[in-house]
């Protein structure tokens, strides 16, 4: 491996004319597709084989044209005080409103007349029409939104409250200037820990180049392989962010190597046979994690994890071949103005080299520290709760929020989440489901059942007693299947939630089980070692833990809401946990591949483990502090966004990055290593010999280069030859 990519990197750094072009030509290419293609709608959403999904296809194919999975809304109408909407004038308002609707768009399937379908409270005080459109919320056109909007604006002219529910108004997130500050905060680091403009912009420049030509592609086949807006949001998060890292990697790395006295080309190709392995195993790490997340067997999240790891791929491509390409075009000029200046560089101890010292001192107190620290910050993960957001869980300056309080006022929580019942049966069926769910607890009201002109199917609503997201409306969807035959299917908004959720837990023990089972192997081959890869699993769960209890802590409990922007708590995404687990795993395996690789590489040219410790923090501390950084500040970015699942995540990585980065592999792994010894590094003789020698650390390597300085050009063919074959 390390041979290849020395080899690789050498070659890159050599053609590095043509190695730019191709990638250049990579972005137009995207580019071209991505402005060509139609505009980018919202992914299908669907949980193959749960019962609210079978519902929505029985629907599809007993009612044609009832567009089951169509976008929604509703329009609610508050009289004023003293007044009631049966009067004469307020009536006439609301028939006007319906008929704009009505004529307002082409996309409309059906509005609902509130005086003739019990659509007014019992006080009088509220009533709300109902919209149901062709196709769903991110298909809707801007001039059907507008036409929404409109007239509910009208209507508020004339005295009436009117606020609109629904994901009708729901619009691709915004994300603002967050993404913007977070890089800014990355070019600041980067001059910071390189001392050098030049330096620093190589890993921006090409983040943004590898990032461009994934978003690009993305949008490109938007349409064609179904991916929402959100797949490209997140693909732009992580990619931006091992884009950076990887990059700095090298760049490290090679300016170490110009820096013990080795010439360009060869210092290229060092950096990227060394570096680039852990790149490489890092990079690995996280597309097995990403592409992991089809175990969940949900469209939608899987075509989000192939995405973004398509984009990790070529971060990875771009760190191997366009960073010494570029590295060629800049010379020296990657290092420091006094470097360059040739004035003496001090060889004092730089805090990596300091802190390795002390943890190697004081071992157990670090690990305890540690251990306890995290584990008490991942207390509140035990109150976990977990849904779907829906309109209750928006700001409350919204008038999505607003419409859902006037419901909950006017006719009752339950009024936000009605059930869709599907009778596969007659009439007499359908009649008797009616029975039987009015005799449930937590059925606030049951709708006569509607057939289909065929008289094979009916649909009935259940309104429960309690609001959507409860635990009460839970049981409710649980009472009904129950109690019910195979005939009886639950669906709607809030029963798809609820089977999402359950799929969701069901998945997260295998996912984990594989994520961590194939990553412990990939990092059993990559450190020759069994407990290595061990702590570095029990390591993740202890920060993914920590971190679940942080967005617990502030999403659902309100800590420091306020400063991130949190203006409604509630229950914590389905997705949240299994989706840390994998996209952390992925990024947490990069500072401990890149770390540890170092320290691996000490031990193999014969250093004892305490100093192999000290010599991996000495080279690698300040760049994965640096990398840590950039990380968090690029995440962090997101979370200004004004969509709630995507400010959650943003916050969820950030705060996962730190714990892992900063209090597992800089405190906890040392302090493991430190007390394992040379027991760290064993590895049974039998498991030895089954294991591919992959070659991370650079060992053969650096034997062939050694005896090349030792005789052999590094320009001689005949000597790259024979590296290619070690």
């Amino acid at each position: 491996m390390a041979t290849f990519l020395y080899k690789l990197g050498r070659s890159a750094f050599r053609r590095r004319k043509l190695v730019l072009l191709l990638w250049v030509a990579l972005l137009a290419l995207a580019g071209v597709g991505a402005a060509s293609a139609s505009t980018a709608t919202s992914s299908s959403f669907s949980i193959p084989g749960t019962e609210a999904q079978k519902a929505f296809d029985l629907l599809e194919e007993r009612f044609p044209g009832a567009s089951p999975d169509g976008a929604t809304a509703r329009v609610v109408f508050k009289a004023p005080s003293g007044e009631k909407m049966t009067q004469a004038d307020n009536k006439a308002e609301v028939n006007k409103a319906v008929a704009d609707l009505k004529a307002g768009s082409d996309q409309i399937a059906s509005v609902t007349d509130p005086y003739t379908a019990n659509a007014v409270s019992k006080d009088g005080s509220t009533a709300y029409v109902s919209v149901t459109y062709k196709v769903n919320g991110m298909e809707l056109t801007d001039e059907t939104r507008e036409a929404l909007e409109k007239t509910g604006h009208q209507a508020q002219g004339t005295g009436l409250t009117v606020e609109i529910g629904g994901d009708a108004l729901q619009t691709v997130p915004e994300t603002g200037a967050g993404e913007i500050i977070g890089v800014a905060i990355a070019a600041v680091v980067l001059v910071i820990t390189f001392g050098s403009l030049v330096a620093a912009g190589l890993p921006l420049l090409t983040a943004i180049i590898g990032v461009g030509i994934g978003i690009s592609t993305i949008t490109a086949l938007a349409n064609v392989l179904d991916l929402g807006s959100t797949t490209s949001t997140l693909a732009m998060m992580i990619g931006l962010a091992v884009g950076i890292d990887y990059a700095l990697f090298i760049v490290s790395r090679y300016r170490a190597e110009l820096a013990e006295g080795r010439e360009q080309e060869d210092a290229a190709g060092r950096a990227v046979g060394t570096a680039g392995s852990a790149v490489v195993f890092a990079g690995l790490t996280v597309v097995i994690a990403l592409v992991g997340l089809a175990v969940v067997n949900i469209p939608m999240l899987s075509k989000m994890g192939f995405a973004a790891a398509g984009t990790v791929v070529i971060a990875v491509l771009i760190a191997l071949t366009l960073i010494p390409a570029l590295l060629g075009f800049a010379g020296k000029r990657v290092l420091g103005r006094k470097v360059r200046k040739g004035k003496p560089v001090t060889d004092k101890p730089n805090m990596g080299t300091r802190w390795s010292r002390f943890v190697l001192r004081r071992p157990v107190m670090v690990l305890l520290a540690g251990v306890v620290g995290l584990g008490a910050i991942a207390i509140p993960a035990a109150s976990l709760e977990m849904g779907l957001p829906d309109d209750g869980s928006q700001p409350v300056s919204t008038t999505q929020r607003k419409a859902y309080d006037m419901l909950s006022d006017g006719f009752g929580p339950g009024f936000n989440g009605p059930l869709l019942v599907v009778v596969d049966g007659d009439k007499s069926a359908a009649d008797r489901t009616v029975e039987t769910i009015k005799g449930l607890e937590g059925a606030a009201a049951v709708t006569p059942a509607t057939l289909n002109k065929a008289g094979d199917t009916a649909m009935i609503t259940v309104i429960p007693k309690d609001r959507p997201s409860s635990v009460a409306t839970e049981d409710l969807v649980h009472s009904i299947r129950d109690s019910s035959g195979d005939d009886v299917l639950v669906s709607g908004a809030t029963a798809m939630n609820i089977d999402f959720s359950q799929r969701m837990n069901d998945a997260l023990l295998p996912y984990l089980a594989l994520v961590v089972g194939l990553a412990f192997l990939l990092l059993m081959v990559v450190f020759r070692s069994l407990l290595v890869p061990l702590k570095a699993a029990l390591g993740f769960l202890l920060s993914v833990v920590a971190a679940l209890g942080a967005v617990v802590a502030v999403f659902q409990w309100g800590w420091l809401g306020s400063l991130f922007g949190v203006e409604q708590t509630g229950p914590i995404m389905s997705m949240m946990p299994i989706f840390m687990v994998g996209v952390v795993f992925g990024l947490a395996m990069d500072y401990e591949v890149f770390l540890v690789t170092r320290m691996r590489e000490a031990y193999v040219h014969g250093e004892r483990p305490g100093a192999a410790i000290v010599t991996g923090f000495q080279h690698g501390a300040r760049v994965v502090s640096a990398a840590a950084v950039i990380m968090i500040a690029v995440f962090s970015g997101f979370i200004g966004s004004s969509e709630q699942m995507i400010k959650m995540i943003g916050f969820g990585l950030a705060i996962a990055v730190f714990f892992d980065a900063f209090v597992v592999r800089m405190a906890v792994v040392p302090a493991v290593l430190a007390l394992l010894g040379h027991k760290a590094w064993w590895l049974p003789r039998w498991l030895d010999r089954l294991l591919p020698n992959v070659d991370v650390e650079g060992e053969k390597l650096h034997k062939q280069l050694t005896s090349k300085d030792d005789g052999v050009s590094p320009e001689d063919p005949d000597e790259e030859r024979n590296l290619v074959r070690v």
